[in-house]
């Protein structure tokens, strides 16, 4: 008899020095990241389903797409409503099915999926995910393939909790490289209206904003490098008093971020998640920011959590 496999499958471990990472099979996600001992993420447990979509992979879109109805050159599409509460289908077609691993080493981690041709999704499309660690942190670098024989947009997002080390949330304070904020209904969680500039206690975001009794779900837009970023990376943070804690770096093509305050994430209680994304909630009717895929193309981008102070 065999050892019963956890709801999170399989557990790929990559280390380099005291840098450690924990990736799961089902949905290819980050399930820890620490540096000797000190967590730079929210963790669960590898017997339940990964909480509140923690470090999930969202593609092909991120977020929400409305009804679950888009269009493809004028053929409508009709998707599962993986949201039914709200009517939604909700952060894309890969988070609950095992990936294949394609290279296992002492510090890196190579996942790939099929997204075959289903009900609202009529293109298919090859995925692959690559973490590694060095004695910088974490690189993610996300892989698209178009398989098919026209040209299909889609997005791409991730759902980190970043974590400054020990500190609880409520001590810490979120900088976000961002310029504008997306707002949303506040029933269906969808847009109601063009994006705006940051107002109220939104304006710290960029310098940073305290976390203390702070709760959000939303998406801010405009994140960019800062004109002197050497590396051309956008780049968010959580720290704690003394500026100790991890940042949240990504290509430039991740123009989103979506921020999440969850109130009970299991054994923590407040936790923040952190999520890079290619474009807008609802994107797949709006068109904003989407990526368009043609027959034989490929996409590549990269994230990743760097740990600071």
């Amino acid at each position: 008899m065999t050892d019963e496999i956890p709801a999170s499958g399989r557990q790929f471990e990559i280390a380099h020095g005291d840098a450690h990472a924990v990736i799961t099979e089902v949905g290819a996600g980050l399930r820890g990241f620490h540096v000797d001992g000190v967590p730079y993420s929210e963790t669960y447990e590898a017997d339940r389903p990964a909480p509140a979509a923690a470090g999930a992979v969202l593609v092909p879109w991120p977020n929400r797409v409305a009804d679950g109805r888009w269009s493809l050159e004028g053929e409508p599409q009709q998707l599962a409503l993986t949201e039914p509460e709200r009517g939604n289908a909700i952060h894309g077609l890969l988070r609950h099915i095992p990936w294949t691993v394609s290279e296992h080493t002492d510090s890196t981690v190579l996942l790939h999926a099929m997204i075959p041709v289903q009900p609202g999704w009529p293109v298919p499309l090859l995925t692959s995910v690559e973490y590694s660690v060095d004695e910088h942190g974490l690189t993610v670098r996300h892989t698209v393939e178009n398989l098919g024989s026209r040209r299909v947009p889609f997005g791409l997002g991730v759902h980190p909790y970043p974590r400054a080390g020990h500190a609880a949330t409520d001590e810490c304070t979120l900088r976000l490289a961002a310029s504008n904020v997306l707002p949303l209904d506040g029933e269906r969680m969808l847009p109601s209206g063009p994006p705006r500039e940051l107002a109220g206690a939104e304006q710290q975001l960029p310098g940073g904003l305290a976390l203390r009794d702070v709760w959000l779900d939303t998406p801010f837009g405009g994140a960019a490098p800062a004109p002197d970023d050497p590396a051309g990376l956008v780049r968010h943070s959580v720290t704690d008093p003394n500026g100790h804690g991890v940042q949240v770096w990504a290509d430039p093509v991740f123009t989103w971020v979506q921020v999440y305050t969850a109130g009970e994430f299991p054994g923590r209680g407040r936790a923040v998640a952190v999520e890079p994304m290619t474009c807008p909630p609802d994107a797949l009717n709006s068109g904003v920011d989407l990526i368009e895929l043609e027959p034989a193309g490929t996409w590549s981008a990269r994230w990743g959590l760097r740990p600071l102070g």
